[in-house]
């Protein structure tokens, strides 16, 4: 199946789908471009009041899929694998932008890139077994996108410090304790509760754009700006990258 971006409307809900199963719905650089275009897409469609962000098959996103990166693998510093960064953090950096109101719908995982893209949202409702990690340090890379500002921004320094700078894994039960989601609920009602809360503002997109802008403009209460927070990260991670790297090359296991 090739990987894709889903994009469906109906009732004033955009549902975007994060589809490439056989890798756990990890994003492709054409899938971070696809992402951002139905973004363009919504914000310009006056009859689309709310979005879901979801995964496909029972799992929300993996990551980003560097085996796409052109650059990244060969040379993390080139021009080329600096463009793609700035792809993949602005796809998920794109959807926080979206005029109406948005909804992450988390079931499975919700991995590094894939759980910054979660965190972009307004809200997430999340399977109670759903499983959400940075990810980043086990790797072996430093966390990017601007995950320290949304992670903090959403559930605060202590959530931040313990899944970014401690590799904590988080079930979706302990997410909503932690103020990382607004509910978790089973499985196979995630998506289904998601949609409930978005009908509930979609019948009045003029409404619903309003209310979403004064939100973002009064709730956010980040010391550093978001767009700010990728520039500040991307360089360390980069070179984490090349670090890694050179570790595969030497064989020393890094």
């Amino acid at each position: 199946m090739t990987p894709e971006v889903r994009f469906e409307v109906e009732h004033g809900i955009a549902v975007l789908t994060i589809s490439n199963p056989s890798i756990k719905n990890a994003l492709t650089l054409k899938m971070s471009h696809q992402l951002t275009e139905f973004c363009e897409r919504i914000d310009a469609d006056q009859s689309i009041g709310a979005v879901v962000v979801r995964g496909d098959g029972g799992t929300f996103c993996s990551g980003a899929d560097t085996r796409s990166w052109s650059g990244t693998y060969a040379d993390p510093m080139s021009d080329s694998a600096y463009a793609e960064t700035d792809d993949i953090y602005g796809a998920f950096y794109r959807v926080g932008q979206i005029k109406v109101p948005t909804i992450s719908a988390v079931r499975g995982a919700a991995v590094g890139a894939g759980l910054n893209l979660a965190l972009a949202t307004d809200l997430r409702i999340v399977a109670e077994d759903a499983r959400l990690i940075a990810g980043f340090l086990k790797a072996g890379i430093h966390p990017g996108g601007g995950f320290f500002t949304i992670s903090s921004r959403v559930a605060g320094r202590e959530a931040a410090a313990a899944m970014g700078v401690f590799s904590e894994e988080v079930s979706g039960t302990r997410a909503v304790h932690i103020g990382l989601a607004w509910e978790a609920v089973a499985d196979d009602a995630v998506e289904a509760r998601a949609l409930e809360l978005a009908g509930r503002v979609a019948g009045d997109p003029v409404l619903a754009r309003r209310v979403a802008k004064s939100f973002r403009a009064e709730a956010d209460p980040s010391p550093l700006p978001w767009s700010t927070a990728i520039e500040v990260e991307r360089g360390v991670q980069i070179w984490t990258q090349a670090r890694r790297l050179r570790g595969a090359v030497e064989g020393d296991g890094r």
